[in-house]
């Protein structure tokens, strides 16, 4: 790139390149075994907490009865619980348990050894400084959107 830098022709950028890494992690097949629908209900209760299941459909923009499906599969695997709301007794809420907060750092670990070990066999050190320096304003981009 020139020092001319037009703003959409860096957002386009990143747009392509962090969706094409986007796709290629979602679809990488990792010893979990867990459904893509699994793998998302099961991150958004362990970043975001204990919720009940319409709140994680309508999240997730999908079915009640398709995400009660995903769920009693999580929950069959010893990954979610279902617990009475402290608030409300007559609502269930599902957490994450144990078994699937270990689920997650497994995968999570095992998508960061791939991609250092990507990186180190793909990539000169000027380059991993240059996406070191990037990955801050990355971040800082996704916050303000």
């Amino acid at each position: 790139m020139t020092d001319d830098l037009d703003a959409a022709d860096v957002a386009a950028a990143l747009l392509t390149g962090v969706g094409a890494l986007l796709r290629r992690l979602r679809h990488l097949q990792l010893a979990d075994a867990l459904t893509m629908p699994e793998r998302t209900a099961l991150s958004r209760l362990d970043r975001e907490g204990p919720a009940t299941s319409a709140e994680l459909a309508r999240k997730e923009q999908i079915t009640p009865q398709a995400m009660g499906a995903t769920l009693s599969a999580l929950q069959a695997r010893g990954l979610i619980a279902r617990n009475s709301d402290p608030a409300d007794r007559r609502r269930v809420v599902l957490a994450v348990t144990p078994a699937g907060s270990r689920v997650l750092t497994e995968k999570r670990s095992a998508k960061t050894e791939l991609m250092a070990r990507v990186l180190a066999e793909e990539f000169t050190p000027a380059q991993l400084k240059q996406l070191a320096a990037a990955a801050p304003l990355i971040e800082r981009l996704a916050h303000h959107l």
